[in-house]
């Protein structure tokens, strides 16, 4: 990436100067990190080999599980090393590569929700046309689409911000995040916080927007059955979805649509954490528990493990 300032470099400042907070900060990053890895890991190998998760529902899980991964490696590692070492500085090839692939995979994830949401609506108001509509074909479509809207929306203002000039090294932040960046530049950034702004907007309105619509007439279609049993069958199908959406939606706006003030910056932080290192780590237990068939796949995959170490 070609830099346009004299600045090759920024400082990150973190979260916090007390080095016995960093301490218990490194150990939960570093905790969360890993059962994150490793939830979404077992996540992605049970719905490879296991025959019974092989419908649309899971191959989209599976590519939820991969962008969650990739989403929280992007930011959680290079912090970890600032806080283990000591060394803030970032180079402006790496704090503009951060912002591209930590945005892309973060929007990716976004119309991937509305994807899996359209998927339960299809599930469960179109059952005898589910195997028909969502095709292995169809599902790779899905997905393509997602990778390409999310470029489409995310590389006209990363163009622009690539253009701007910097007046400080420092950024208020433990990764190289838009806000942050604008802040301590020198160019006017008046038009590029309109269009960061309208796209958020568009991203999170516009997804969220899609998925209550497929929630409307998923819960008007389940009230419709006879049987309370089909009932909790089919809400305990959308009740992991509903769970990530609502924490996904919910700290995401807070943080990129609500505008942030200097006062608020703190608040911010402590919001970016939970989507970079909790959120990612809590979504392969949500799934998991609330799910039989990912229990019964796991239980099989721990009792083939243990067959083959005694053999």
């Amino acid at each position: 990436m070609r830099n346009h300032t004299a600045l090759t470099t920024f400082i990150l400042l973190g979260l916090t100067e007390d080095p016995q907070l960093q301490i218990l900060i490194f150990i939960f990053l570093l905790v969360t990190y890993m059962l994150s890895v490793i939830g979404n890991l077992t996540i992605i190998c049970l719905t490879v080999v296991n025959s019974h998760l092989k419908t649309a529902m899971y191959f989209f899980l599976q590519n939820f599980s991969l962008l969650e991964i990739s989403f929280t490696s992007a930011c959680i590692p290079r912090f970890l090393y600032s806080i283990s070492t000591g060394d803030r500085t970032i180079t402006y090839n790496a704090c503009m590569s951060q912002l591209f692939f930590t945005y892309l995979f973060a929007i990716t994830e976004f119309f991937l929700l509305v994807t899996m949401s359209y998927d339960r609506y299809v599930a469960i108001c179109k059952p005898l046309h589910y195997i028909t509509i969502m095709n292995h074909r169809a599902c790779k479509k899905f997905i393509l689409a997602c990778w390409v809207t999310t470029l489409l929306i995310l590389l006209p203002p990363l163009s622009l911000g690539l253009e701007l000039e910097f007046c400080d090294s420092v950024i208020d932040h433990f990764v190289c995040d838009a806000n942050p960046l604008l802040k301590i530049s020198c160019t006017d950034t008046w038009f590029i916080q309109q269009m960061v702004i309208a796209c958020s907007v568009v991203i999170f309105i516009m997804t969220l927007v899609c998925v209550l619509l497929s929630y409307v007439y998923i819960i008007r279609t389940i009230l419709g059955f006879s049987s309370v049993q089909q009932r909790k069958k089919a809400f305990s199908t959308c009740s992991s979805h509903i769970i990530v959406v609502s924490i996904t939606y919910g700290s995401c706006i807070f943080v990129y649509i609500k505008p942030s003030t200097k006062d608020e910056m703190s608040i911010n932080k402590g919001v970016s954490i939970l989507i970079t290192s909790i959120s990612p780590m809590l979504n392969p237990f949500i799934y998991t528990l609330r799910n039989k068939q990912v229990k019964q796949a796991f239980g099989d995959l721990i009792r083939r493990i243990i067959f083959l170490s005694k053999h």
